[in-house]
Protein backbone atom coordinates (compact mmCIF):
# COMPACT_ATOMS: atom_id res chain seq x y z
CA UNK A 1 0.00 0.00 0.00
CA UNK A 2 1.34 3.34 -0.52
CA UNK A 3 2.10 6.08 1.69
CA UNK A 4 0.40 9.27 1.55
CA UNK A 5 0.76 12.50 0.13
CA UNK A 6 1.95 15.10 3.17
CA UNK A 7 0.57 18.93 2.96
CA UNK A 8 3.32 20.74 3.26
CA UNK A 9 2.46 23.68 6.12
CA UNK A 10 4.07 24.31 9.78
CA UNK A 11 3.68 21.42 12.39
CA UNK A 12 1.73 23.42 15.06
CA UNK A 13 2.54 20.35 17.67
CA UNK A 14 5.86 21.32 18.92
CA UNK A 15 7.10 17.67 19.86
CA UNK A 16 6.02 16.67 16.45
CA UNK A 17 7.89 19.62 14.86
CA UNK A 18 10.84 18.60 16.25
CA UNK A 19 10.91 15.03 15.69
CA UNK A 20 10.07 15.59 11.90
CA UNK A 21 12.98 18.28 11.86
CA UNK A 22 15.21 15.69 13.28
CA UNK A 23 14.54 12.66 10.77
CA UNK A 24 14.50 14.97 7.78
CA UNK A 25 17.68 17.08 8.67
CA UNK A 26 19.34 13.28 8.69
CA UNK A 27 17.73 12.30 5.29
CA UNK A 28 19.51 15.87 3.95
CA UNK A 29 22.57 15.02 5.20
CA UNK A 30 22.78 11.94 3.94
CA UNK A 31 21.70 12.69 0.33
CA UNK A 32 24.01 15.69 0.47
CA UNK A 33 26.94 13.26 1.38
CA UNK A 34 25.54 11.05 -0.96
CA UNK A 35 25.59 13.63 -3.96
CA UNK A 36 29.47 14.87 -3.08
CA UNK A 37 30.24 11.15 -3.64
CA UNK A 38 28.54 10.25 -6.45
CA UNK A 39 29.16 13.63 -8.39
CA UNK A 40 32.66 14.44 -6.99
CA UNK A 41 30.87 18.19 -6.02
CA UNK A 42 31.82 20.68 -2.94
CA UNK A 43 29.06 20.99 -0.96
CA UNK A 44 28.48 23.12 2.16
CA UNK A 45 25.63 22.40 4.00
CA UNK A 46 24.18 25.18 7.16
CA UNK A 47 21.07 24.44 8.87
CA UNK A 48 19.68 25.90 12.11
CA UNK A 49 16.59 24.68 13.62
CA UNK A 50 13.73 26.91 15.19
CA UNK A 51 15.41 26.65 18.84
CA UNK A 52 18.60 28.42 17.32
CA UNK A 53 20.93 25.05 17.18
CA UNK A 54 22.98 24.88 14.09
CA UNK A 55 23.74 21.69 12.17
CA UNK A 56 26.52 21.79 8.77
CA UNK A 57 27.81 19.02 7.00
CA UNK A 58 30.80 19.48 4.09
CA UNK A 59 32.13 17.53 1.31
CA UNK A 60 35.62 18.28 2.36
CA UNK A 61 36.31 17.82 5.78
CA UNK A 62 36.79 21.11 8.37
CA UNK A 63 36.73 23.40 4.96
CA UNK A 64 33.42 25.32 5.25
CA UNK A 65 35.54 28.58 5.55
CA UNK A 66 37.43 28.14 2.25
CA UNK A 67 34.31 27.06 0.74
CA UNK A 68 32.25 30.24 2.08
CA UNK A 69 34.81 32.33 0.45
CA UNK A 70 35.10 30.82 -2.84
CA UNK A 71 30.83 31.30 -2.75
CA UNK A 72 31.71 35.18 -1.70
CA UNK A 73 34.36 35.75 -4.28
CA UNK A 74 32.28 33.63 -7.06
CA UNK A 75 29.41 36.60 -6.29
CA UNK A 76 31.82 39.47 -5.77
CA UNK A 77 31.26 39.88 -2.04
CA UNK A 78 33.55 39.45 0.94
CA UNK A 79 33.66 38.99 4.59
CA UNK A 80 34.19 42.37 7.17
CA UNK A 81 37.89 42.38 7.83
CA UNK A 82 39.24 43.58 10.98
CA UNK A 83 42.29 45.43 9.01
CA UNK A 84 39.38 47.60 7.21
CA UNK A 85 37.44 48.26 9.99
CA UNK A 86 41.07 49.84 12.14
CA UNK A 87 41.66 52.12 8.61
CA UNK A 88 38.10 53.03 8.55
CA UNK A 89 38.23 54.03 12.21
CA UNK A 90 41.24 55.87 11.57
CA UNK A 91 40.03 57.79 8.57
CA UNK A 92 37.00 58.81 10.47
CA UNK A 93 38.95 60.21 13.53
CA UNK A 94 41.34 62.45 11.20
CA UNK A 95 38.31 63.88 9.99
CA UNK A 96 36.91 64.22 13.43
CA UNK A 97 40.06 65.78 14.03
CA UNK A 98 40.08 68.15 11.16
CA UNK A 99 36.63 69.12 11.90
CA UNK A 100 37.99 70.51 15.70
CA UNK A 101 40.88 72.49 14.14
CA UNK A 102 38.85 74.29 12.30
CA UNK A 103 35.81 74.80 15.07
CA UNK A 104 39.12 76.21 17.27
CA UNK A 105 40.09 78.62 14.53
CA UNK A 106 36.13 79.86 13.86
CA UNK A 107 36.56 80.41 17.53
CA UNK A 108 40.09 82.43 18.21
CA UNK A 109 37.69 85.98 17.00
CA UNK A 110 35.46 85.42 19.71
CA UNK A 111 39.23 85.49 21.89
CA UNK A 112 40.02 88.87 20.55
CA UNK A 113 42.60 86.78 18.54
CA UNK A 114 43.16 87.29 14.71
CA UNK A 115 41.41 90.03 14.30
CA UNK A 116 43.42 91.94 11.63
CA UNK A 117 42.69 89.52 8.61
CA UNK A 118 38.86 89.80 9.46
CA UNK A 119 37.04 92.43 6.91
CA UNK A 120 34.88 94.87 8.94
CA UNK A 121 31.38 93.81 8.14
CA UNK A 122 32.11 90.53 9.78
CA UNK A 123 33.45 92.42 12.89
CA UNK A 124 30.03 94.35 13.07
CA UNK A 125 28.80 90.64 12.57
CA UNK A 126 30.92 89.38 15.99
CA UNK A 127 30.33 92.49 17.58
CA UNK A 128 26.47 91.69 17.71
CA UNK A 129 26.74 88.35 19.02
CA UNK A 130 29.13 89.16 21.70
CA UNK A 131 26.60 91.72 22.89
CA UNK A 132 23.88 89.34 22.25
CA UNK A 133 26.12 86.67 24.21
CA UNK A 134 26.54 89.24 26.97
CA UNK A 135 22.86 90.30 27.47
CA UNK A 136 21.92 86.82 27.68
CA UNK A 137 25.00 86.10 30.28
CA UNK A 138 24.09 88.96 32.50
CA UNK A 139 19.98 88.41 32.41
CA UNK A 140 21.20 84.73 33.42
CA UNK A 141 23.21 86.64 36.40
CA UNK A 142 20.71 88.74 37.62
CA UNK A 143 18.22 85.86 37.86
CA UNK A 144 21.08 83.84 39.58
CA UNK A 145 21.37 86.95 42.28
CA UNK A 146 17.77 87.76 42.68
CA UNK A 147 17.31 84.17 43.95
CA UNK A 148 20.45 84.46 46.43
CA UNK A 149 18.77 87.67 47.61
CA UNK A 150 15.72 85.91 48.25
CA UNK A 151 17.15 83.50 50.05
CA UNK A 152 19.01 85.88 52.30
CA UNK A 153 15.99 87.60 53.00
CA UNK A 154 14.36 84.44 54.28
CA UNK A 155 16.80 83.84 56.34
CA UNK A 156 16.98 86.80 57.93
CA UNK A 157 13.62 87.11 58.62
CA UNK A 158 13.97 83.62 60.14
CA UNK A 159 16.77 84.41 62.30
CA UNK A 160 15.06 88.27 63.15
CA UNK A 161 12.22 85.78 64.58
CA UNK A 162 14.54 83.55 66.45
CA UNK A 163 16.00 87.12 67.94
CA UNK A 164 12.79 87.98 69.06
CA UNK A 165 11.60 85.06 70.36
CA UNK A 166 15.22 84.93 72.32
CA UNK A 167 14.70 88.90 73.54
CA UNK A 168 11.26 87.95 74.52
CA UNK A 169 12.35 85.09 76.53
CA UNK A 170 15.39 86.62 78.22
CA UNK A 171 12.71 90.25 78.63
CA UNK A 172 10.61 87.37 81.10
CA UNK A 173 13.26 85.31 82.74
CA UNK A 174 15.99 88.78 83.40
CA UNK A 175 15.73 88.74 87.24
CA UNK A 176 15.93 85.34 87.74
CA UNK A 177 18.39 85.15 85.56
CA UNK A 178 20.36 87.92 86.63
CA UNK A 179 20.20 87.10 90.34
CA UNK A 180 20.77 83.66 89.58
CA UNK A 181 24.16 84.94 87.88
CA UNK A 182 24.63 87.00 91.39
CA UNK A 183 24.42 84.69 93.30
CA UNK A 184 26.50 82.03 91.72
CA UNK A 185 29.65 84.21 91.18
CA UNK A 186 29.24 85.94 94.99
CA UNK A 187 28.38 83.27 96.95
CA UNK A 188 27.24 80.20 95.66
CA UNK A 189 26.07 78.65 99.59
CA UNK A 190 23.72 81.75 99.92
CA UNK A 191 22.32 81.36 96.76
CA UNK A 192 21.73 77.49 97.45
CA UNK A 193 20.00 78.96 100.89
CA UNK A 194 17.67 81.23 99.53
CA UNK A 195 16.27 78.99 96.83
CA UNK A 196 15.40 76.86 99.84
CA UNK A 197 13.79 79.50 101.51
CA UNK A 198 12.12 80.55 98.16
CA UNK A 199 10.77 76.34 97.89
CA UNK A 200 10.02 76.93 101.55
CA UNK A 201 7.78 80.17 101.16
CA UNK A 202 6.03 78.73 98.51
CA UNK A 203 5.14 75.73 99.76
CA UNK A 204 3.78 77.57 102.88
CA UNK A 205 1.86 80.15 101.12
CA UNK A 206 -0.23 77.17 99.68
CA UNK A 207 -1.01 75.59 102.98
CA UNK A 208 -2.28 78.91 104.05
CA UNK A 209 -4.45 79.48 101.07
CA UNK A 210 -5.77 75.81 101.43
CA UNK A 211 -6.00 76.56 105.04
CA UNK A 212 -8.68 79.71 104.44
CA UNK A 213 -10.44 77.60 101.82
CA UNK A 214 -11.41 75.23 104.11
CA UNK A 215 -12.03 77.62 106.62
CA UNK A 216 -14.51 79.59 104.50
CA UNK A 217 -16.36 76.02 103.16
CA UNK A 218 -16.62 75.14 107.17
CA UNK A 219 -18.09 78.74 107.82
CA UNK A 220 -20.71 78.52 105.05
CA UNK A 221 -21.86 74.96 106.25
CA UNK A 222 -22.49 76.10 109.35
CA UNK A 223 -23.95 79.66 108.63
CA UNK A 224 -27.71 78.30 108.41
CA UNK A 225 -27.83 76.41 111.43
CA UNK A 226 -26.46 79.07 114.09
CA UNK A 227 -27.32 82.04 112.94
CA UNK A 228 -31.11 83.85 113.21
CA UNK A 229 -32.44 83.81 109.74
CA UNK A 230 -34.30 86.67 110.37
CA UNK A 231 -31.13 88.55 111.00
CA UNK A 232 -29.83 90.42 108.60
CA UNK A 233 -26.43 92.05 107.92
CA UNK A 234 -25.85 95.37 107.05
CA UNK A 235 -22.64 97.19 105.81
CA UNK A 236 -20.90 99.71 108.46
CA UNK A 237 -20.71 102.97 107.11
CA UNK A 238 -17.65 105.51 108.33
CA UNK A 239 -18.15 108.10 110.73
CA UNK A 240 -17.09 111.10 109.38
CA UNK A 241 -17.94 113.60 112.36
CA UNK A 242 -15.84 111.76 114.69
CA UNK A 243 -13.01 111.52 112.55
CA UNK A 244 -10.21 114.72 113.47
CA UNK A 245 -9.89 117.31 111.24
CA UNK A 246 -7.29 117.24 108.91
CA UNK A 247 -4.62 119.58 109.96
CA UNK A 248 -4.12 122.39 107.58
Amino acid sequence: MGRGKIEIKKIENQTARQVTFSKRRNGLIKKTRELAILCDAHIGLIVFSATGKRSEFCSEHNKMPQLIDRYLQTNGLRLPDHQDDQEQLYHEMEALRREICNLELHLRPYHGHDLASIPPHELDGLERQLEHSVLKVRERKNELMQQQLENLSRKKRMLEEDNDNMCRWLHEHRAAIEFQQAGIETKPGEFLQFLEQVQYYTNDHQQQQQQQQNSLLQLATQLPSEIDPNYHLQLAQPNLQNDPAPKE
